[in-house]
């Protein structure tokens, strides 16, 4: 594959969309085929403008343009991984959409899902997510709270999902049905945002390689003013690991790097270090306990592989 080498499967833009999907792929298999499938064959094609698939480098065949497809289509190869947020940055490049739609290829999207999500704007609000549901059918985690140092210490010690200290955790339970409402964070495997803000934003920051580049930009839109709004109206399934789970110990180390980059960011010098403190001497050790506890003794290689690439960062890219 030749880096920058693009292909459009349909020339013409759509006249009536007004939204471009960014879709970034990396070796996700069937499960792209079914998330770009889910886009052209409901009312939700007739909103969009054109998908971009910015490929990572793929070896699995995935980023094979369709024969025929009913939205126009543009695959750009990257040649190698980006990342997430320098790819998410290169497809929304592409386009001129008022509306950018940044969709995880392990996602399916409901019928009428994006009427909704562009149904959830209104004065201040410059980010929409949907309602999140797995394979099965069941809730997934669709909104979050900004996380704190103290967040990520009850992460470290493994008490972040009890009752007790529910309100401190960064992860907000399910609403109840039909309850949508402003948000600090939306999960980023389908975000909707004003194009004007993203390129005021000035996009993805690509320190991130994978993982909490959608939590930094939500709060430096809540710090300029743009509030994130969780439509509840509309539903998506999102699978929920896609092609990380092919690398289970770099998922980790993409993980744990990118939260002390945003400690780093975000935090103060004090607020840093707690965090790289809990992440770096106490979490290994209670990782290591649920590891084994839930998936047996071989699942502690995996944790223990993940902290040894984060002291290596160049060796963690997939």
């Amino acid at each position: 594959m030749n880096d920058g080498q693009d292909i459009e499967t349909t020339r013409d833009r759509s006249a009536s969309g007004i939204i471009d999907v960014v879709v970034v792929n990396w070796n996700s298999g069937n499960d792209l085929t079914r998330c770009l499938a889910s886009l052209a064959r409901n009312s939700n094609a007739g909103l969009v403008a054109q998908i971009v698939t910015v490929d990572n480098g793929s070896r699995d065949g995935s980023a094979v343009e369709p024969a025929e497809y009913p939205v126009p289509l543009l695959i750009d190869r990257a040649g190698r991984n980006l990342g997430f947020a320098a790819a998410a940055n290169r497809g929304a490049a592409r386009g001129d959409a008022p509306y950018i739609l940044f969709l995880n290829p392990d996602t399916v999207v409901h019928d009428g899902a994006l009427a909704a999500a562009l149904g959830g704007f209104g004065p201040g609000i410059g980010l929409v997510g949907l309602r999140q549901l797995d394979a099965s059918g069941r809730a997934r985690r669709s909104c979050s709270r900004f996380p704190t140092p103290l967040a990520f210490w009850l992460r470290a010690l493994g008490l972040d999902r009890l009752p007790g200290f529910a309100d401190y955790a960064p992860f907000m339970p399910e609403p109840p049905q039909g309850q949508s409402r402003r948000v600090d964070q939306l999960m980023g495997a389908c975000l909707l945002l004003r194009r004007d803000l993203f390129t005021a934003l000035g996009g993805f920051d690509e320190r991130f390689f994978l993982y909490f580049e959608d939590v930094d930009l939500a709060l430096r839109a809540r710090r300029g003013g743009s509030s994130s709004w969780f439509e509840a109206a509309g539903t998506v399934t999102h699978r929920g690991g896609g092609s990380s789970r092919q690398v289970p110990a770099r998922r980790l180390c993409l993980s744990l790097a990118s939260r002390l980059a945003y400690a780093h960011k975000h935090f103060s010098r004090l607020g840093f270090f707690s965090v790289a403190l809990c992440t770096l001497l106490v979490e290994p050790w209670t990782r290591l306990v649920f590891a084994v506890a839930r998936r047996g003794p071989g699942a502690a290689f995996d944790v223990m592989a993940g902290y040894a690439l984060l002291l290596f960062p160049g060796a963690a890219r997939p």
